[in-house]
């Protein structure tokens, strides 16, 4: 089971966009481009305002795994 964490190696500022970027399987760089143009478009502030709420909500992910992933049985 995947779970939504903050990257702890993926960052710039708080891993959000990375840990997002890690649980969708996109590139991270791409969130992060997404998330600028939101936050131009909408005025700075809406943007902001859920950047910090994810930064407050989302937990740290493990060292070196920005993604929990079950182990497979073979």
């Amino acid at each position: 089971m995947k779970r939504l964490t903050r990257s702890r190696t993926d960052r710039w500022i708080a891993g959000v966009c990375g840990g997002i970027g890690g649980y969708l399987d996109i590139d991270p760089n791409i969130i992060r481009a997404v998330y600028i143009v939101f936050t131009v478009l909408t005025g700075f502030i809406a943007g902001l305002i859920i950047y910090i709420l994810l930064w407050i909500i989302l937990p740290e992910g493990a060292e070196g795994s920005p993604v929990e992933v079950p182990p497979v049985d073979v």
